[in-house]
């Protein structure tokens, strides 16, 4: 406390020299550090001393400030529909701490315990009260301090996040990331939807232009507000380069423009309009494969019948009586063939002649194997020929009907 007696004293006096606004207002900045320690600590010990009485309290008020005005409220009572915590607690709280206190197994606190109880929470109180005037000093010298930052955020903001860092020089050296995070506090939300709650958002979201911003684009604009406060917390903290704070409404600017731009609509689509036509003739296949193919899936002639209707006459169906499916001009009058003949394909032609010429080649001097020397007629029956005289002599042949030709014989042992 004499700390914070110091700094409000220091307040009152005029400082020309900006070496020394400067340090005081890093000593303030340490000054706030400080002063959370020891709400901290302070607060830990009010929890263990009312944990008799009511446990279930902690876990429903989480912010220090507001669990010591409401110890203070309650006090040793056990019915707390008795007890007054409106402008204490928002509505929902308020009934979640009654709704929860009619089954809690807490005790009344003894005298001598109450008494440091109430001791201690007057001391969060006045701790809380002193941040706030040395918070107020911090702001009114952000001007001259930050030009840049506070022309982002506003000097309140500004003044949060530089206590809260340690210095202009420890915030400069922080990454967005970092600087985004800086006084995030856990929301207590009562059973309710997480869906909207801000999560990962600190003082930042205290600043005007988040505050203007439509909810569907605050996590956008949360991100350009770090990285951009944490490039005007670097401008500044290189002392004499921009204290006029341009450098810190020029980033200003270029986020509404950003912003601006995010809440537009979607450019309408354009009709696209035809290609123009190539009047030019296109370059088609040809070659003997393609006249192949068109010549395999062309349409034969007994299906051009079939497909024709003779007019002024009943056409034959496979069922009779029109059932089934119908002949066409097959099976016509003049017509005395279902299918019509027609040329033959040039495809089985060419097939024909390359099977001949294969068969040709293959056989070569060779005489085929049908040809004997057996001979039948209708006087004599089955006559056995010289094979020389009907031109069989040569190869294997001719050694058995050979003169010379002899049966060889075969020893047995």
């Amino acid at each position: 406390m004499h700390k914070v007696d110091k700094a409000l004293e220091n307040e009152s006096n005029d400082h020309d020299d900006p070496v020394d606004e400067y340090n005081l207002i890093l000593d303030c900045n340490k000054l706030l550090v400080d002063i959370e320690n020891e709400i901290f600590i302070v607060h830990n010990f009010i929890r263990d001393k009312y944990r008799t009485k009511f446990q279930e309290l902690e876990s429903i008020v989480h912010n220090a400030i507001e669990y010591a005005f409401v110890v203070k409220q309650i006090g040793n009572e056990m019915d707390l529909s008795l007890v007054d915590l409106k402008g204490l607690l928002p509505k929902a709280t308020i009934t979640a701490v009654s709704l929860t206190s009619l089954t809690t197994k807490g005790k009344p606190l003894t005298e001598d315990e109450l008494q440091k109880t109430i001791e201690a929470c007057d001391r969060v109180l006045g701790l809380d009260s002193a941040k706030k005037k040395v918070h107020g000093f911090v702001e009114s010298k952000m001007g001259s301090i930050a030009p840049n930052l506070s022309a982002i955020v506003g000097s309140d903001v500004a003044a949060k996040l530089i206590g809260n860092a340690g210095g202009l020089s420890e915030l400069a050296k922080m990454p967005a990331c970092y600087v985004q995070l800086l006084g995030q506090k856990k929301k207590n939300l009562d059973g309710f939807s997480s869906a909207t709650s801000q999560s990962r958002v600190g003082y930042l979201e205290q600043s005007e232009i988040f505050q203007t911003t439509p909810p569907g684009l605050r996590l956008r604009v949360i991100k350009l507000l770090a990285g951009k406060s944490t490039l005007a917390a670097r401008v500044d903290d290189a002392s004499g380069v921009d204290p006029s704070g341009t450098n810190g409404k020029a980033l200003k600017e270029e986020i509404l423009r950003k912003i601006k731009k995010c809440q537009e609509p979607s450019p309408a689509r354009q009709p696209k309009p035809f290609q123009v036509p190539d009047s030019e003739p296109k370059k088609r296949r040809g070659g003997r494969r393609l006249r192949k193919t068109k010549e395999r899936y062309a349409v034969t002639e007994m299906r051009k019948q079939a497909n024709r209707i003779a007019f002024g006459v009943a056409e034959e169906s496979s069922r009779g009586d029109g059932l089934g499916q119908g002949f066409g001009m097959l099976g016509q009058v003049k017509s005395n063939r279902l299918r019509v003949s027609s040329l033959p394909s040039k495809l089985k032609l060419n097939a024909k002649k390359l099977k001949e010429r294969q068969y040709a080649s293959s056989s070569g001097a060779t005489t085929s194997g049908l040809i004997s020397s057996l001979a039948f007629t209708h006087v004599q029956g089955i006559e056995l020929l010289n094979p020389r005289d009907i031109g069989l002599a040569s190869g294997t042949q001719s050694i058995y009907f050979s003169e010379l030709g002899t049966l060889s014989k075969l020893k047995t042992l």
